[in-house]
């Protein structure tokens, strides 16, 4: 799968296992991943981004407990049926969300901060 762009930002507030679940869940949300696509294995994809293998492991373990993939022997993990697309218009608001926040310079980090503190105040 060497169109998966995974990114691991060691400086950044969030631990490397969230960064690697949030970034393949945007991208199964927006459809760059589509249902039946394999993952690339925990090992090779730890691997790639220098992780270790626990922490990739962790991470497909929260991708599988939302419903977003899932694991089977011999056949590796896999996008999940049922699990895309995403609401257009909501993944217009997150796209546009994140120019405007490139565009204002702020971190990766404190976007995100930004938008978790915003969901809290919506569920209270």
């Amino acid at each position: 799968m060497s169109d998966l762009l995974v990114t691991i930002d060691l400086a950044a507030a969030e631990p490397p296992y969230e960064q690697v679940r949030a970034q393949l869940a945007g991208l199964i949300g927006r459809g760059s991943l589509a249902e039946g696509d394999r993952l690339p294995t925990v090992r090779a994809l730890a691997a790639d981004l220098g992780l270790a293998v626990n922490t990739v492991a962790r991470a497909y373990k929260e991708l599988e407990a939302e419903g977003l993939v899932t694991t089977r022997r011999r056949a590796g993990t896999v996008v999940a049926a049922g699990s895309q697309p995403l609401d257009v218009a909501l993944n217009r608001s997150a796209a546009d969300y994140a120019i405007r926040a490139a565009r204002a310079g702020l971190s990766e980090s404190a976007a995100v901060d930004l938008v978790r503190a915003a969901l809290r105040e919506a569920r209270a």
